[in-house]
């Protein structure tokens, strides 16, 4: 393998913070200007290198993800791609990177959607270069989370991802700016200290932060983990637990996400709806379901209800929102828990379902939150009420917002209705879930087609119904480059996902998870006395 291959994914996470490092020292804006009134159509942004410098660094980056993928080879077992080298040895801390299908997935959906957000930003006037550098190091930070194989590394880039959220929130945001900004530290980083004790109460157990050593029952570490005491785990799988719950967020742990959203930047509203919120999916199946089976099965009847809780709690309180950027913040609650529920459904199907409806949300819902913000620097309101009659003043933005709302609804034909429909069907053949979640989880999905039509119909449709409204232009070519490729994806992955599915059927490691799951929720339905129902492979 040539020195690239090699250290490709240490590319994929450093590379980033030097992007941001080289536009940290570009020359600053020649002329600061007002602030935008309308859209960006034929108005000029201050002239700063920031933009075309972090463009560049975001399209490298999305090249290097890309090249990942076709040294990639789906269907072999273990971890690719691997690298690792001693860290802190005092403390057996390694610099210890790897991926599977799932991450791989993951890793070019945080390059893509970073690229679009730096090519939508490139209109900021205030600290260009400071708002920039906070996206590459957010975007470095999130692939170091989705390559870590180590416990120590995991959790370091984890907590990294907090501070340039935090400050993209607490200074580029709206009015309610550093309330919603403070909120988000609060509620993530105290779920992230008690996974923390976990990590340390582990090493001290078995002697290893290593998460393919700590996973494999012939190993040292492996052996010492299985002989520990099924309470004491309980407790670490809390505190694993707790910390994904809060980010993915999961009812009633969600109530950070809506501030968060609606007074975000858009593009922090997009990198939090399309991947940060998928780190806490990716926690549980990563962590939670290697290391803690049995702990995972015997909260499942728990978990299962929280999930459709919250699919139904979002769905509805979405459906009565006045604010565009809040309806689609309640939605991803609910459609988070669509993808949760497939976690926990423990079989193929239901987890096939979870990873790529991971992806597809993290398409559909971010391009909706770039729709409502482009809406917004027109308007400078979210209300649906200011709106009417768009589609005839904005027939391309309208064309553009019909397709993400189809697939935030699951129609099929677009990326919404694949993964949603395995999770499903996963979860009607679960021994955990059973039909009546499924049918639960399903009336969900209703309650999104209702919200989402009910959105478009009275904001684009009827005649216009405020002045304002007739004096909005449609696209300028910055907003087309940042929608196309969207759509792109949304139909691309409703017509023909097989690609992807075959990139989860890679997931070996997570097929292995699953299988020790699925035989301690058998034990723990059969001591209840329950029936145990044969389930999809």
């Amino acid at each position: 393998m040539s020195l690239l291959e090699n250290n490709i994914l240490s590319l994929l996470i450093f590379f980033p913070l030097l992007g941001g490092l080289i536009v940290m020292f570009a020359p600053a804006s020649s002329a600061r200007g007002e602030a935008q009134k309308g859209v960006d159509a034929g108005a000029k942004a201050p002239s700063s290198s920031a933009a075309p410098i972090a463009i560049a660094a975001a399209a490298v980056e999305l090249l290097l993800a890309l090249y990942a993928w076709t040294l990639f080879t789906p269907g072999r077992p273990g971890f690719q791609l691997r690298f690792f080298a001693d860290w802190i040895p005092d403390f057996r801390i390694r610099y210890d990177v790897g991926v599977d299908g799932m991450s791989l997935l993951l890793i070019l959906l945080t390059a893509f959607l970073t690229l679009l957000c730096v090519i939508y930003s490139t209109r900021v006037d205030r600290r260009p270069r400071e708002y920039m550098v906070f996206l590459l190091v957010l975007e470095a930070a999130m692939m170091g989370v989705f390559c870590a194989l180590d416990l120590v590394l995991f959790y370091v880039f984890w907590e990294l991802v907090l501070i340039p959220m935090y400050f993209l929130i607490g200074i580029w945001g709206h009015e309610r700016r550093v309330y919603a900004a403070v909120k988000f530290f609060i509620f993530t980083f105290v779920g992230s200290v008690l996974m923390l004790v976990g990590i340390v109460y582990l090493f001290v157990q078995t002697g290893s932060f290593s998460l393919t050593e700590l996973m494999t029952p012939t190993a040292p570490a492996g052996q010492a983990l299985a002989a520990l005491d099924a309470r004491a785990l309980m407790w670490v799988y809390a505190a694993f637990a707790l910390a994904f719950m809060v980010k993915v967020p999961l009812f009633p742990f969600h109530t950070w996400l809506p501030d968060a959203h609606v007074e975000a930047p858009t593009a922090g509203s997009v990198i939090l709806a399309g991947v940060l919120l998928k780190m806490g999916v990716y926690g549980f199946i990563r962590f939670c379901m290697p290391l803690f089976p049995q702990q995972m099965a015997q909260s499942a009847p728990l978990f299962l209800a929280l999930c459709v809780v919250g699919i139904l709690y979002g769905a509805i309180v979405a459906t009565v929102q006045p604010d565009m950027k809040k309806l689609v913040a309640y939605s991803s609650v609910s459609h988070l828990g669509i993808v949760m529920l497939g976690v926990f459904s423990f079989n193929e199907l239901g987890l096939s379902g979870a990873i790529i409806q991971s992806v597809n949300h993290g398409v559909s819902t971010g391009m909706l939150f770039f729709l409502v913000g482009m809406l917004y620097d027109r308007r400078h309101t979210r209300e649906i009420a200011a709106f009417g009659g768009v589609r005839r003043v904005m027939p391309l933005l309208s064309a553009f917002f019909l397709l993400a709302a189809f697939s935030s609804a699951a129609l099929p034909l677009t990326n919404g209705f694949i993964g949603e429909y395995l999770v499903l069907q996963g979860a009607f053949l679960s021994k955990t879930s059973g039909p009546v979640y499924a049918a639960l989880s399903a009336l969900g999905m209703v309650l999104s087609a209702t919200y989402m039509l009910w959105l478009f119909q009275r904001a684009f449709c009827g005649p216009v119904k405020h002045s304002e409204v007739g004096l909005l232009p449609d696209l300028a070519l910055r907003e087309k480059l940042v929608l196309v490729p969207l759509a792109v994806l949304v139909l691309w992955f409703g017509c023909y996902p097989a690609p992807w599915l075959r990139m989860i059927g890679a997931v070996k490691p997570v097929a292995s998870a699953r299988s020790s799951v699925r035989q301690a929720a058998d034990g723990v339905v059969q001591a209840a006395g329950g029936p145990v129902q044969e389930a999809a492979p």
